[in-house]
C-alpha cells in the first residue's frame, strides 16, 4: 500500500520533506545545455536530454536522504513528445534508486475519461484480452476533486487496486486559491472544509496498517491558519504540503500540517532545491559545475529545518 511504504521511507530516512523535479531549461547550468545543443542542435531534444541529465545528477545527490520526488507533468508537457519521454525516463530512475514517485497532474474528469487517466498514472492499460501494461510507473498522483465524487471513484478503484495513492487538492498554496476555496457554504462552512471531510470519507476504506490512508490531501505551507483547522479534520490523512521555500513557506508554517506523533505531512520544495547553486545561501561554496552538490546541501537544510519545527531535531 502506497502511504505505508511512504511513512516507511519518512521513518528510514528521518525525512517528511520531498524534491519536486519541475525543471525548466533556465534551470539546468549551462555546461549541460551546451553539450546537448552542439550533439542535437537547439532543439526540444536537446532540452529534453539536458533536463533528463539534470534530474538524474540531483536524484543521484539526494536520493539516500529523502523519501520521494515529485513530477510536475506541466514542465514536462511543455517540451512535447520528448519532454513527456524525459518524465517518463526521470519517474523510472527515482524509482531504480528507491524513490517514490509522486505526479503532480491534478487530472479529473467524470466516467470514461477519469477512468482513462487513472489507468495511465495509477492503473493499468488494456491491450489486448487480459493483456495490460502500466503507461508510466508512478506511486501516487495529485488529483482534483472539483468534479465531485464521480470523478474521484475511478482513482480510487486504481489505489485500491494496485496500491496507489491520490493526493486531493483541499487548500492550495496560491494566492488566489481563496476566491474558491474560502467561500463560505450554507453550512456555515468552507469549501475547503467541506472538501476536507469529502476527502476523508473518500479515504476510509485505503487506510493502511499505520492508521493513515493512501487518499491524501494537498494542503499549502502559505496558509498555516487552515492547515490548523484542516489537520483537525483530516485525522488520518497525509498532507502534501507545497509552498515550503521560495513561495514563502517556513519550517515554521509547515509544522502546523503535521500530527503530534511528527507523521502526517510531506513537505515539498522544488525551485530552492533545482536551483540551490544559483541562491545567495550557496552559490559561493558551490559553483556550477557542482549545481547537484549544492542540491543535496539544501536538501539536508530543508530536512533539519523542518525536524527541528516538528520536535524531530
Amino acid at each position: 500500500m502506497f502511504i505505508d511504504t511512504l511513512i516507511e521511507k519518512i521513518q528510514e530516512k528521518n525525512n517528511p520533506s520531498i524534491i519536486g523535479l519541475d525543471p525548466k531549461l533556465e534551470y539546468v547550468p549551462e555546461h549541460i545545455k551546451e553539450t546537448e545543443f552542439k550533439e542535437y542542435g537547439v532543439s526540444l531534444k536537446a532540452a529534453a536530454e539536458a533536463i533528463l541529465k539534470f534530474n538524474r545528477s540531483i536524484i543521484d545527490a539526494t536520493y539516500d536522504i529523502v523519501p520521494a520526488v515529485k513530477l510536475q507533468l506541466a514542465y514536462y508537457e511543455m517540451y512535447g513528445l520528448e519532454g513527456l519521454r524525459v518524465f517518463n525516463a526521470t519517474a523510472k530512475y527515482a524509482r531504480e534508486k528507491g524513490l517514490l514517485v509522486i505526479a503532480d497532474g491534478k487530472r479529473n474528469d467524470i466516467g470514461s475519461t477519469a477512468e482513462a487517466y487513472s489507468a495511465a498514472y495509477l492503473g493499468r492499460t488494456p491491450l489486448d484480452g487480459e493483456i495490460s501494461e502500466e503507461a508510466f510507473k508512478i506511486d501516487a498522483l495529485t488529483v482534483n476533486p472539483y468534479l465531485g465524487e464521480d470523478g474521484i471513484k475511478p482513482f480510487l478503484n486504481d489505489c485500491r487496486k494496485h496500491g496507489k495513492g491520490i493526493f486531493v487538492l483541499v487548500k492550495t498554496s496560491n494566492r488566489s486559491s481563496g476566491q474558491i476555496q474560502d467561500i463560505l457554504t450554507s453550512t456555515g462552512k468552507s469549501m475547503y472544509e467541506i472538501v476536507a471531510e469529502l476527502v476523508t470519507d473518500w479515504g476510509k476504506n485505503l487506510k493502511g496498517k499505520y492508521g493513515y490512508s493512501s487518499v491524501g490531501a494537498v494542503v499549502g505551507a502559505t496558509y498555516p491558519n487552515q492547515a490548523k483547522i484542516l489537520r483537525r479534520i483530516l485525522k488520518d490523512t497525509y498532507l502534501l504540503v507545497p509552498g515550503y521555500g521560495v513561495q514563502g513557506g517556513t519550517a515554521r508554517d509547515v509544522a502546523h500540517s503535521f500530527n503530534c506523533d511528527g507523521l502526517g505531512a510531506i513537505v515539498n520544495a522544488s525551485r530552492s532545491i533545482m536551483c540551490a547553486y544559483q541562491s545567495d545561501m550557496w552559490k559561493t561554496t558551490y559553483d556550477e559545475a557542482h549545481f547537484a552538490d549544492a542540491s543535496r546541501a539544501e536538501a539536508i537544510r530543508m530536512r533539519d529545518d523542518i525536524n527541528s519545527a516538528i520536535g524531530k531535531g
